[in-house]
């Protein structure tokens, strides 16, 4: 079983679709029960062509990590999240978590996301 203190800190994806467009995630999980995911999109040329905020609350128990939407921001404009509408919640099934890497599966769509940890400082000896 996974322990909730692994998932706290800054996170990050990258993926490249078929079209060129790389698609960017940072997710900070912090240890009160929110997180920011911050979504970027880029074309061929590495300009960002979209960008959208997501904040909300977050849990693990035992090996599902479960996010609750609260809130967005899209091109500078905040949208405050339909608390019932079933879209903004998500539950996924974690496959590994360590100290470098999170793999996980949503548990209706069976995609599956891999964040690498971002590290804050780099000491040099």
């Amino acid at each position: 079983m996974y322990h909730r203190t692994q998932l706290i800190g800054k996170w990050y994806r990258t993926e490249q679709d078929d079209s060129g467009e790389l698609f960017t995630e940072f997710a900070e999980i912090t240890a009160d029960g929110h997180y920011e995911f911050t979504f970027l999109t880029h074309d061929e040329q590495d300009t960002v062509v979209q960008e959208s905020v997501e904040i909300g609350d977050w849990g693990l128990v035992g090996d599902i990590h479960f996010t609750l939407c609260k809130s967005e921001f899209c091109e500078g404009k905040h949208y405050a999240a339909d608390l019932a509408d079933e879209g903004n919640y998500h539950a996924y099934r974690v496959l590994t978590l360590d100290s470098q890497v999170f793999q996980y599966q949503h548990i209706l769509t069976n995609e599956v996301f891999i964040l690498h940890r971002v590290i804050d400082n780099i000491a040099l000896s």
